[in-house]
């Protein structure tokens, strides 16, 4: 098959890797691609959301699957531009992707089709949104309903915070368009987790559970990012959370996207907070998470570009097989730019890149970097590279993972120095407790 696949980032970079390992690819281009991705892909200079760029590329070059990786070109209707060419594609409809695409629908879908999650309200005019504020109080959590690059949330501990949060988004000054619906909800305590599945517009697989660290810095402090850095499997998943998942988040929303009349195809990613061991679902994403990809496609062990098709071709059961994984805990480190996710320099070279590759069971995946005029690879981002190790553990993961950071030559980045501890202090109270046990 010639595959296109869609994206420039980490997650990208991860899957151009998993996709071009099978036997059934016979040639990969990505758009636009990065300097990691012209590695094992052809990238061609087509922006990510030139829906009608990439449609009439996809067509030229007899493209016979396209994978989409970012969400934006899918709210922006690709994956149906693609179907009108008769064009395979791995990705929702821009109905489908509203998933994502307002966080108000998806809500809407939850109250509907009794899928647990925050209560909430859905506001355009801020005296409403301060009567639900002042009714619920703090904290509190204010969104923009639309796509806000991953920022458009707002922990506010305070109602004073809420209520400025809220009018700040519907005035346009933070998030433009994004903002001019927010949705307001209750604010749950617990800890985090995120499951992805995959849908082919009647059937979810579980494809796999992570935890995203999105702190800049350790000990969770700091400014919300993009995210900093990941591991899976979540350190608490169970079989029974897992069911649990399965049978009250992923398979109502796909039932329920089904009888709306659309149908969902593609990944299914549940931001899930768990609240005294009940799943309640955050948010819906319509793609891969960024950095959970790279960890997910490190331990993956079937053919990815299979399991891709047989969704995309409403035959998702044929996978089943394909979806396999190594033994252990995979685990990526994303190294920064200095002053991320604020202003931050671009075009510094990064070394040691080369050295870094020597470490057992390590890859590093390019989410922003390119090629300067001397062929030495710079950062063109603030999120730049996803250095993501496999070990029997947690904590041989994270070893080696941080291991392979320290190779790397690059003054003007930065990374957390915790990424997994979570799933390591967990590992470390189990062995306690057998030792105890078999004292």
């Amino acid at each position: 098959m010639k595959v296109l696949l869609v994206g420039s980032g980490g997650r990208e970079h991860a899957l151009a890797w998993q996709l071009a390992q099978s036997d059934k690819c016979e040639a990969l281009y990505a758009a636009p691609g990065n300097a990691g991705i012209r590695e094992c892909a052809a990238c061609v200079r087509i922006d990510a959301e030139d829906v009608e760029g990439l449609v009439s590329f996809a067509k030229d070059k007899e493209i016979d699957m396209v994978v989409v990786g970012p969400e934006a070109p899918l709210v922006k209707g690709l994956a149906d531009r693609l179907r009108e060419e008769d064009i395979l594609v791995f990705g929702p409809s821009a109905k489908a992707a509203q998933l994502e695409g307002s966080k108000g629908f998806m809500k809407d879908i939850c109250a509907k089709y009794n899928i647990p999650t925050a209560a909430y309200g859905r506001f355009t005019d801020i005296e409403k949104a301060k009567a639900f504020i002042a009714e619920h109080g703090a904290p509190i959590v204010v969104k923009a309903d639309g796509l806000a690059a991953g920022k458009g949330v707002i922990i506010a501990q305070s109602e004073d915070e809420a209520i400025a949060a809220a009018a700040d988004m519907l005035s346009g000054n933070s998030f433009g368009a994004a903002g001019h619906e927010v949705v307001i909800e209750e604010f749950l305590d617990g800890e985090e987790l995120s499951f992805f599945a995959i849908c082919d517009g009647k059937t979810a697989l579980a494809f796999g559970s992570a935890q995203d660290h999105k702190r800049a810095y350790d000990n969770d402090q700091g400014p919300n990012t993009g995210g900093m850095g990941a591991y899976t499997p979540a350190h608490m998943m169970t079989r029974e959370l897992h069911s649990q998942i399965m049978d009250e988040l992923i398979t109502p929303t796909v039932e329920g996207m089904a009888a709306e009349g659309c149908p969902f195809t593609g990944v299914l990613f549940a931001g899930v907070m768990l609240v005294n061991s009940k799943p309640y679902l955050l948010e819906h994403n319509v793609r891969f998470g960024d950095p959970e990809c790279q960890a997910l496609m490190k331990r993956f062990d079937g053919d990815l570009l299979n399991t891709l098709v047989a969704a995309a071709q409403g035959d998702l059961e044929a996978a089943r097989s394909e979806i396999e994984w190594r033994n252990g805990t995979a685990l990526c480190v994303v190294m920064a730019a200095e002053g991320y996710p604020g202003s931050y320099a671009k075009n510094t070279v990064i070394k040691g890149l080369e050295s870094a590759h020597t470490i057992a069971e390590t890859t590093i995946f390019h989410a922003g970097t390119g090629v300067n005029d001397e062929g030495a690879i710079v950062n063109t981002g603030g999120r730049v590279l996803g250095v993501t190790a496999l070990g029997e553990n947690a904590q041989e993961a994270q070893s080696r993972a941080y291991e392979t950071v320290a190779l790397i030559d690059w003054p003007e980045g930065f990374c957390r120095k915790d990424i997994g501890y979570h799933a390591v202090a967990a590992e470390e109270e189990r062995n306690l407790r057998n030792t105890q046990a078999s004292a």
